[in-house]
């Protein structure tokens, strides 16, 4: 047999044998790839492991990522979800699906300061869900549009998955942050409209209409909302205009988050250290995940996996078109069992390769694989937004799963049309840096 296949074969079983065993998916990657070593790369693996553990871990991007999971933490718990739907339901109340759409609009706002699915997911579910259930609104659609609607925290900056990409992969992530703006806004218009349409096709599911209110009303409902906005575009702005980069911008979020916190009088002693030993142990945790990845990338890398990838790749002649129709299916199974980052990092060693060989721009190609990766989010039985919905409604995961199928389809939609236009990724960034 091929050495290189064996290769192959010895590491997708040793993978396959270590995540379904129930180890850390971090010290799974490292083993997977201490086994390549051993069998397949005739070097010393103890050197080489450690030097790359702390290349992969010294990284000046990485340094924006616990910055910002720690704003998306204060925020979470500055009472942000509570402002969300007083500020934004007088404006939605008009559209077709009534406040329903506070489910979109407002994951679209707390995805532009969390950067985190689940907690987009999270934050904006506990304010939405008791207020449309009291209003005897559908809750097919109530768990379906929130499900999906939490996975623009991957997509919409800043991202922390798009931090991780930007490691991994050696591109900008202040590039990467703003070729994710048109897209989230895509996506945000794709799910608005499908609700719109539901519901003038459901009219008897729609849910008690809300009181009008003037226009001065709803200025003053939205009161509430406006420092929110004010930090998103402190942070997205300073990235785009060049003032900042994504770790400068980072610090500017959290001083603002603090100050927001201060305002709404959730700043205390307890909620600050509870957020910044949260963001701790979450940063470490994707941290250890890309420093084992590390490993298992330099490991394969020595195995010559890569190199034959990208030229199976070239000997089959697929188009781009069908390689990355090759790659969703890839991702979406990988979706059923792995969460976000642990897919991104696992798949870059082969996958890279393989794009740069087809001549996909490596900015393009990171936006499509978070919207792919939005799809492994609510996707059975490992889709943390689904398994998020479960414990907050009582639901089963089928069930929720079953109503979030439409939003995952236009996840689906939204890759053809980037596919198709490209310019909707790379407009702002060439734009930015011409």
């Amino acid at each position: 047999m091929d050495p290189i296949l064996l290769a192959t074969l010895v590491l997708a079983f040793s993978l396959l044998l270590l995540l379904t065993s129930g180890i850390w998916i971090a010290l799974s990657l490292m083993a997977a790839g201490l086994i390549t070593f051993i069998f397949f790369v005739p070097l010393d693996a103890g050197s080489i492991m450690a030097s790359t553990m702390w290349d992969a871990s010294w990284n000046w991007a990485l340094t924006a990522l616990p910055l910002f999971v720690w704003m998306g933490e204060i925020l979470m718990r500055s009472g942000l979800s509570s402002n969300l739907f007083r500020g934004l339901s007088p404006w939605v109340a008009w559209l077709p699906g009534g406040l329903m759409h506070i489910n979109v609009i407002g994951c679209g706002v707390m995805a532009a300061v969390s950067g985190s699915s689940a907690v987009t997911a999270a934050t904006v579910g506990r304010m939405s869900i008791p207020e449309l259930k009291a209003r005897n609104y559908d809750s097919k659609m109530m768990i379906g549009s929130l499900a999906g609607s939490g996975t623009f925290g991957l997509l919409i900056p800043p991202s922390i998955i798009m931090i991780v990409y930007g490691v991994v992969a050696q591109q900008s992530v202040a590039r990467l942050f703003i070729a994710g703006i048109l897209p989230g806004l895509m996506l945000i218009g794709l799910f608005s409209s499908y609700i719109v349409i539901w519901s003038l096709l459901n009219p008897d599911k729609r849910g008690d209409l809300p009181e009008k209110l003037s226009f001065a009303a709803k200025i003053r409902a939205s009161r509430d909302l406006l420092p929110v906005v004010a930090l998103i575009v402190a942070i997205v702005g300073s990235i785009y205009g060049g003032l900042a980069t994504p770790t400068e911008a980072a610090t500017i979020g959290i001083f603002g988050a603090l100050a927001l916190a201060l305002l709404n009088g959730t700043l205390s002693r307890a909620m600050f250290i509870d957020s910044l030993l949260a963001a701790t142990r979450i940063s470490c945790m994707i941290a250890f995940i890309i420093a084992c990845a590390a490993v298992l990338s330099i490991a394969v890398g020595f195995a010559n996996i890569p190199r034959a990838a990208a030229e199976w790749v070239q000997n089959m002649e697929l188009s781009p078109g069908a390689l990355i129709l090759v790659l969703t299916v890839f991702f979406l199974l990988l979706g059923c069992f792995l969460e976000g980052i642990s897919i991104l990092v696992l798949s870059s060693a082969v996958v890279l390769p393989m794009i740069d060989a087809a001549g996909i721009d490596p900015i393009w190609f990171g936006i499509y694989a978070v919207i792919v990766i939005e799809c492994a989010q609510i996707t059975p039985p490992v889709g943390f937004n689904l398994i998020v919905l479960k414990s907050m409604t009582g639901r089963g995961i089928g069930e929720v799963a079953k109503a979030t199928f439409p939003f995952l389809a236009l996840l689906l939609l939204a890759i053809v049309l980037i596919y198709m236009f490209p310019s909707i990724v790379t407009f702002l960034p060439s734009l930015m840096f011409g």
